[in-house]
């Protein structure tokens, strides 16, 4: 059976988790993530490393890679093989939860929070299918910037274990 674990006031201020929000919000706002998240509401991903890099024409090579280093560091983006294939809330590689931008195109959300986020992200509504986690019966519902649709009603989010990457995941509905 797993543990709860409970924290004093005083553990969670010495965590400065405001700071570290404040900290990954700035990394968030970078040209680079910036790009990175148009890319991947434009068409998608993966994204070849050297192709974003060739994006920046004003900016050295080197610049660019050691933003992408730094993003990758601060988990707000995943570079394997050459390409970004995660950019959160982006994935690359298929996952239970499928967004439909206005534009009819469909993306990976990487998890159930990531999923519901992307709407105030984009500026619009959109459709997010997935599956229950308790019954495996198809979820649909829509969310807009301001929150999710009346369908969501009665619709749980499940956290579950931290993933091997060591990011929490919230991996189902």
């Amino acid at each position: 059976m797993a543990s709860l674990e409970i924290k004093t006031a005083d553990e969670f201020a010495a965590l400065d988790l405001e700071g570290r929000w404040k900290t990954r919000r700035a990394a968030r706002e970078t040209a680079v993530s910036r790009r990175i998240l148009q890319i991947f509401v434009d068409r998608g991903g993966p994204i070849r490393v050297e192709e974003l890099v060739a994006t920046f024409p004003d900016e050295p090579g080197g610049a660019i890679h050691q933003a992408l280093i730094a993003l990758d560091a601060d988990d707000l983006i995943r570079v394997r093989g050459g390409h970004v294939d995660m950019a959160y809330p982006f994935s690359a590689s298929p996952t239970p939860f499928v967004v439909r931008l206005p534009s009819g195109k469909e993306r990976y959300a990487c998890c159930a929070t990531d999923a519901l986020g992307i709407a105030p992200m984009v500026g619009k509504r959109i459709e997010i299918r997935s599956r229950c986690h308790y019954s495996g019966a198809p979820l649909e519902l829509s969310a807009a910037p301001e929150g999710p649709g009346p369908e969501a009603t009665g619709v749980m989010l499940w956290i579950g274990k931290r993933a091997d990457g060591g990011c929490k995941a919230a991996d189902s509905l």
